[in-house]
């Protein structure tokens, strides 16, 4: 009896959430290649949205709607990453900018300026933008994704799977801890962008038009904003070891 009526409230919830697999998708796809297919992205955020309500626990405090959206979201980040349509040199660079940024603002003690990270990286200020449109393409865009492994050279470490049991969700309550702790000392912009983005759902051309510049730009400071977040979450990696 009890395993009837527990199945019959995950069927209500997988049934009511369903439109929110859809929107997660539609989402994610305004700012992945053309090759990623919104169906793809919706058959396997409904694996995650099944998990979800097989997982969810109310006394954890979170709604059901905002611990279904991290697993949806991982569900599809995953499934994308299955393909690897990104190159490693796109990671390699990703990784550089980052460094290039942790570099500047430890020995600045305040926010890396787009020409000082260029310098640092011995390149033009034109050559950094390149680098920042290229690199967003590889991000998949989901705070989630800190959390998760990225292609790696020989040696690296790697941060924890998606899949690694008890451990990966004692990682993932520090981890958003220090992430939002994190989010909290970005320049106000970047906040800004961020908050438009992940929790009012506009997509680049929408928060352009709010912040009266292009959608490029949007999608430059959206990649700023993240390499800056991986750069100051490095030293949480590495004292969380």
């Amino acid at each position: 009896m009890y395993e009837s009526q527990n199945k019959n409230q995950m069927d209500e919830l997988v049934n009511t959430h369903a439109v929110l697999v859809k929107r997660i998708a539609h989402h994610l796809m305004g700012r992945l290649p053309d090759s990623v297919q919104v169906d793809d992205l919706i058959q396997a955020g409904m694996i995650g949205l099944l998990e979800a309500a097989r997982n969810y626990d109310r006394s954890k405090g979170a709604t059901f709607e905002t611990y279904a959206g991290i697993r949806i979201r991982g569900s599809m980040l995953d499934e994308v990453r299955k393909g690897d349509w990104v190159p490693r040199s796109v990671h390699r660079n990703s990784r550089r900018v980052s460094e290039a940024i942790h570099a500047v603002e430890a020995r600045t003690g305040r926010d890396a300026q787009d020409q000082e990270v260029a310098n640092e990286m011995d390149i033009s200020l034109d050559e950094f933008y390149g680098l920042l449109k290229d690199t967003q393409s590889a991000r998949l865009f989901s705070f989630e994704e800190m959390l998760e492994s990225q292609p790696q050279s020989e040696g690296e470490q790697k941060w924890p799977s998606i899949d690694s049991g008890p451990y990966r969700q004692n990682e993932a309550q520090s981890m958003q801890v220090a992430l939002a702790e994190a989010i909290k000392t970005l320049p106000e912009r970047e906040q800004l962008i961020l908050s438009l983005y992940y929790d009012e759902e506009l997509n680049l051309k929408e928060i352009g038009v709010i912040l009266g510049v292009s959608e490029s730009r949007v999608s430059q400071i959206h990649s700023q904003a993240a390499h800056r977040l991986r750069s100051r979450l490095r030293d949480w990696r590495e004292n969380d070891q």
